[in-house]
């Protein structure tokens, strides 16, 4: 109740003068310049840090939730915030946390936090700094960077934990060791600092929606402080007042020019939409959405046959269906010159036996198709691994095979079979490592119209299909369990893609087709 709090401004100045006398940025354009605090940074403050509790003069908030997008400062901020706590609050034997869901992420408010100490000469020189941990011998506290794949923590009494970009945070082990080390300290605090996720099952999204239920008032709870900076996702994304709602830091840490740009390119791909309204707009929203354009890849098209393709060497993908539906063979030329494009002919192979099924079952048209000579009918029921190893064998005839991407899975006997015949058979996985990259490059190029292709119809049905699968990280990916049809075409040819583009596969040799051709078994 009201009657139980009063607000102490003298206490929030506290951290706005710890901030803005003792402390300087550390990036960007604002490297070595005193820490002003934004507006929205002193509302916070001035909110989780002013108001106490009557009854013992301690803070009213126990947990403070942010979301805010990307590129407000939140990081810096939450450094800022690991200093005040491990330094000025008063607390003897303070041990303050920094938590995130990886490695790499625990360590950014950690290393901005030691970095703006060591630029101070005020707490320079009361402190001891190592790798991972701050120590202040006169208050014997410390600060600590702490990840998920450190396991559990036992043994700790924590009085400060902050959570940086909390959506990353996979497994609740950490969280709850570290929030049940609070329970003997007198006035702790934990911080939650996240952009908004995609991930509708993780601890993450519980916070989110429990954050909401506070600041609708459906829930009372007197310790938790939520503020949420995004738009509603009924709004127009496009519009600059709707990403001045969001963002509480724009003209100032985000900058307009930056956000034109991205929604532009988010305008172009759907794909894009997605990652946009999530990091720029706060919105949280579905791991997947249709990645392309399909009016943009068929303005790509042209009259690209295989016998114009005779002599020149190919990069190829394949894609192997598990026994009974379509396999896709990506066929991909390199630019031969600056002002050359990629070209692409992907080939499609379906076992003959269930093709009225698979017409009828899905929404491809695969028996107009094959009549057309857009799929290859092949024997039998199941996918026919030895014809497509000859037809393979074949264009190798046509022109030199660079080398053969394939996924390991259900490819072991073809693979093998290939590699006799001395084709340069490599091994591609079909996780962020390998996708990421080629499939950020496949975008680009059709975007910036690098790429012409022969107007595959099968191929068009699939770049319809696709669906976006995107990490924490931004890595991207095809996603096909998300996709609404088949989309192996847009798979083969960003392995085959992903081959061409590589350091080590360009530096190689010729191909044995180039020297020997084929030998037929």
């Amino acid at each position: 109740m009201a009657e139980q709090y009063y607000y102490d401004d003298k206490a929030a100045q506290k951290v706005i003068i710890f901030f803005e006398q003792l402390l300087v940025h550390t990036k960007g354009r604002f490297a070595g310049k005193p820490f002003i605090l934004e507006p929205w940074e002193r509302e916070f403050i001035k909110n989780v840090y002013g108001w106490k509790r009557k009854s013992n003069n301690t803070r009213k908030y126990r947990v403070a939730y942010l979301e805010i997008p990307k590129k407000n400062g939140k990081s810096a901020f939450a450094s800022g915030l690991a200093a005040y706590m491990t330094f000025a609050d008063g607390e003897m034997g303070a041990e303050v946390f920094s938590a995130a869901g990886d490695r790499a992420q625990a360590g950014i408010v950690f290393r901005v936090a030691r970095d703006m100490i060591e630029r101070s000469p005020q707490l320079n020189g009361r402190c001891e700094c190592f790798a991972s941990s701050i120590y202040v011998p006169k208050s014997n506290s410390r600060y600590e960077v702490l990840n998920a794949e450190a396991g559990t923590k036992h043994g700790i009494n924590a009085s400060a934990i902050i959570f940086d970009e909390f959506h990353v945070q996979k497994k609740r082990d950490l969280h709850d060791t570290l929030v049940g080390s609070v329970a003997f300290r007198e006035q702790p605090l934990t911080i939650y600092i996240t952009t908004a996720g995609w991930d509708r099952t993780s601890i993450c999204w519980e916070y989110h929606q429990y954050a909401r239920k506070v600041l609708e008032g459906s829930i009372v709870d007197e310790e938790f402080y939520p503020v949420i900076y995004a738009a509603d996702p009924e709004d127009d994304w496009t519009n600059p007042e709707v990403w001045a709602k969001a963002n509480p830091g724009l003209g100032i840490t985000v900058q307009y020019a930056y956000m034109e740009k991205e929604a532009e390119r988010a305008k172009r791909v759907p794909g894009r939409q997605n990652a946009f309204k999530r990091l720029h707009l706060n919105i949280w929203t579905e791991q997947s959405e249709r990645w392309l354009d399909l009016d943009e890849w068929r303005s790509l098209a042209t009259q690209l046959r295989l016998e114009d393709m005779t002599e020149t060497p190919v990069w190829t993908g394949l894609d192997l269906s598990s026994t009974r539906d379509l396999t896709a063979l990506a066929l991909l030329w390199a630019p031969e010159h600056d002002d050359d494009h990629w070209k692409l002919i992907p080939r499609f192979y379906m076992p003959k036996d269930n093709l009225v099924q698979r017409d009828e079952e899905s929404s491809g048209n695969y028996l107009e198709w094959v009549q057309q000579g857009w799929i290859i009918a092949t024997p039998g029921n199941v996918v026919d691994q030895d014809f497509i190893r000859k037809d393979i064998e074949s264009l190798g005839l046509l022109f030199p095979i660079r080398e053969l991407a394939l996924d390991r899975w259900n490819s072991t006997y073809l693979m093998t079979q290939l590699q006799e015949e001395g084709l340069d058979v490599v091994p591609f996985g079909q996780g962020f490592a390998s996708m990421s990259g080629p499939s950020k490059e496949f975008e680009k190029i059709i975007l910036g119209k690098e790429l012409i292709h022969d107007g595959n119809p099968v191929m068009d049905w699939m770049i319809s299909n696709v669906a976006l699968k995107e990490d924490a990280a931004g890595n991207i990916k095809p996603d096909k369990s998300r996709s609404s049809e088949k989309i192996d075409g847009v798979v083969s040819t960003i392995m085959a893609l992903g081959r061409a583009i590589s350091k080590d596969s360009l530096e190689g040799g010729p191909s044995v087709y180039e020297e020997r051709g084929i030998t037929f078994l």
